[in-house]
């Protein structure tokens, strides 16, 4: 029974993470075209859907990498 119960409470957490995770994903890509920090909130939904998938993990990596080569300028720059 205690497995049962622990198992449930850890079903319970990850679909409460899940849920959090991608409201704050789809309210950050909501800000792309509605006035608000996208680049601020999108990164947060996938730190979040991170601690859960992989590949939200690959990808909050990668954003963090472009978001990089934007400050350091690299990242509006035509190499032609």
């Amino acid at each position: 029974m205690r497995h049962f119960v622990f198992r449930t409470l850890g079903q319970a957490k990850r679909l409460v993470i899940i849920v959090i995770g991608f409201t704050i994903l789809a309210a950050g890509v909501a800000m792309i075209v509605l006035p608000g920090p996208a680049i601020v909130v999108i990164p947060v939904g996938l730190a979040v859907l991170a601690t859960e998938f992989i590949w939200a993990k690959k990808l909050l990596v990668n954003v963090k990498e472009r978001i990089e080569r934007f400050r350091k300028g690299n990242g509006c720059q035509n190499n032609h």
